[in-house]
């Protein structure tokens, strides 16, 4: 899926389009993530265990949702020692995920259409997979769902920069280096001229605190990382 593509049909396109995007890239996906990022995807997934640790009881139920390899599963896993469940609509994505733990339970679903009871879970999780989804609003509105009386969801995603240089940086860099390179390294060139393209048409960070608020959550709050590239919003089931 990427800028070069028709454009999507609908809804169950989107999804057909992402899944076969990320199951193309899956083998190379991990090394392309720290690679790009300098590593500092992993800061960030550090940076929501250290947030959403205390908000947690013990022997907590904890849902990664959009877990793609199971990175911010595993973090999560190791430490709080919590009940994690990993649900990605992606195959080969989960396949990798499953050879890096069997503590944690990978589980082939829609994050629209959650396979799970209402109140389940403590904490919901969703790293770089919310702008992803064909209905954002729709998205939160499971997130919530799911979520117990006074659970949290912490969503960590790629946001605007708050600094104008740091926008011009930015700019070119998904322009002409992240295709270039994604490409090389993965043989989908598309896959990298998508990435920008989403965040592009991704809610900032006010407007996805506002969106939250309109699917119910309450306590909302979001806070900027690396100048804003991406940004953590945490959100309370309070009713």
């Amino acid at each position: 899926m990427g800028l070069t593509e028709p454009a999507n049909k609908g809804p169950e396109d989107h999804a057909r389009r992402v899944r076969e995007m990320f199951a193309r890239i899956s083998p190379r996906y991990d090394l392309l993530n720290h690679l790009l990022s300098v590593n500092i995807d992993k800061r960030w997934r550090r940076k929501v265990v250290r947030q959403v640790a205390p908000l947690l009881p013990q022997n907590a139920n904890v849902l990664d949702v959009a877990c793609g390899t199971g990175d911010l599963s595993i973090e999560i896993f190791e430490a709080k020692k919590a009940r994690v469940i990993g649900i990605d609509f992606c195959r080969p994505m989960l396949e990798v995920a499953r050879t890096k733990t069997e503590a944690i339970t990978f589980v082939e679903g829609d994050a629209l259409r959650l396979p799970f009871a209402d109140r389940s879970f403590d904490l919901v999780t969703i790293g770089f997979g919310l702008r992803n989804l064909s209905s954002k609003e729709r998205g939160l509105q499971e997130l919530r769902r799911v979520l117990k009386l006074n659970g949290w969801a912490a969503i960590l995603e790629f946001s605007q920069p708050t600094a104008l240089g740091l926008q011009h940086v930015l700019a070119f860099y998904y322009a002409r280096l992240l295709p270039r390179i994604g490409g090389w390294l993965t043989g989908s060139r598309s896959a990298y001229e998508y990435l920008p393209d989403s965040i592009s048409k991704f809610p900032n960070q006010e407007a996805l605190a506002a969106m939250m608020h309109d699917a119910g959550f309450d306590n909302v709050t979001f806070e900027n990382l690396t100048g804003g590239v991406a940004a953590l919003h945490l959100g309370e089931r309070v009713v």
